[in-house]
């Protein structure tokens, strides 16, 4: 990993890309938890209300993904990754000072919620197109990997502050914590030096989501992925935005016992970007999706009410194949997807594979509360299981190298 590193560090503006993603990730280790248990804390506040706050998040960025795309196409990508995260950091701060302030409504959350998810849209496909900008295609998969690693890091660092900071001082810091991270990262991304997007023709969006959708069609194996992470992304959010911080609502160390879970996976992830580096895998797709099968032992643990060690152990575990997949499904795509339409096809991936998410953290919540927590999680992890499983029947996707 270290000769990897050096060798990507001659390579202008990595090392910022890697900062920031740090940074941001950092910030975003402590969200999930401030976010779900401040809500929680709200007098009369319940899991439904905590469904609608997370699901707020996701709605316009699905919504507007496609939109997201186009501008990643036409705009310097940094700039549009590092004014989103600039903006957010604003609605952030407010959804801090709410709680800070002793005024915090589940509306507000939802509304701060809404317009980081608008935001969101504009950030994720422009951001995935960032890193092809910097480096080399041969490169790609090292890059990839190195990435994934710092944001990991970062991600696993805040989700233990932030189990701490919550559980001693409320959820109003962290937040805060959050909102800095958000504004020092997009100021790194913002001030890339990356050479100006290609001069192209002015074309209406509807005629650019056109050529976008043509080259997504045109693999099936994309379509394979992004149809069983549609169902996978559902089943994932709900546990981490809802499910997760319900079954760890007990007690004063819920909060604590919530962020080593969701710490465990992220060392996992760790794990994986290292592993990633090391081994090249023959069928890449094929075997990072049997992988995936197998991170649902993560939902399993939980629903049986495993001791935390157990829990943590199988998060790790989830972590680990999580990773491994993102890193060749990142490096796959950008080393297929032309460089031109990427953020488009990367719109496309993101709307296809969080279309449904929305619907799974809204009524997470509600499921919870008529079926039971438990039900619930092993609902999610057999759909997982289910939905990897049924994409290795795509041939493209076993042989693709």
């Amino acid at each position: 990993m270290i000769t990897q590193l050096k060798e990507l560090r001659a390579h202008k503006g990595f090392v910022s890309l890697i900062g920031a993603r740090f940074i941001s990730n950092l910030g975003n280790g402590l969200s999930p938890i401030a976010l779900a248990y401040g809500v929680l804390s709200i007098p009369g506040a319940d899991g439904k209300d905590l469904s609608f706050v997370m699901a707020a998040r996701f709605v316009p960025m699905v919504a507007l993904m496609l939109v997201g795309g186009v501008v990643g196409d036409r705009y310097k990508r940094n700039r549009v990754v590092g004014g989103a995260d600039i903006i957010g950091s604003i609605f952030v701060a407010i959804s801090a000072i709410s709680f800070l302030g002793h005024f915090p409504s589940v509306w507000l959350l939802a509304l701060m919620g809404a317009i980081f998810g608008v935001l969101n849209a504009l950030w994720w496909p422009a951001m995935v197109g960032v890193l092809p900008e910097i480096l080399p295609k041969e490169k790609l998969k090292d890059g990839n990997a190195i990435v994934a690693l710092s944001s990991n890091i970062g991600f696993v660092v805040g989700a233990l502050i932030g189990g701490t900071l919550v559980t001693l001082y409320g959820s109003g810091w962290a937040l805060l914590i959050d909102a800095i991270t958000f504004l020092i990262a997009g100021i790194l991304l913002w001030n890339l030096d990356l050479p100006p997007m290609p001069k192209r023709e002015e074309n209406s969006v509807i005629h650019d989501l056109r050529i976008g959708w043509h080259e997504f069609i045109a693999r099936p194996w994309v379509i394979a992925i992004v149809c069983s992470f549609a169902v996978i992304n559902m089943c994932f959010e709900s546990i981490w935005q809802v499910l997760g911080p319900l079954a760890y609502d007990q007690g004063d160390n819920g909060p604590r016992n919530w962020s080593l879970n969701l710490a465990a996976v992220t060392t996992g992830m760790i794990c994986g970007s290292a592993l990633a580096l090391k081994v090249k895998f023959k069928r890449p797709l094929a075997t990072s999706m049997i992988f995936i099968a197998i991170s649902s032992v993560w939902n399993f643990a939980i629903a049986s009410s495993q001791p935390l060690i157990i829990t943590m152990i199988c998060g790790a575990i989830s972590g680990v194949a999580i990773d491994i997949f993102m890193v060749q499904w990142n490096t796959a795509m950008q080393s297929h997807i032309p460089e031109e339409s990427y953020s488009r096809v990367a719109a496309y991936d993101a709307l296809g594979s969080f279309g449904i998410a929305p619907i799974g953290v809204a009524f997470a919540g509600p499921a919870a509360a008529y079926f039971g927590i438990t039900p619930t999680l092993w609902a999610t992890g057999i759909l997982t299981f289910i939905a990897a499983i049924a994409s290795l029947s795509v041939k493209s996707l076993r042989t693709l190298k």
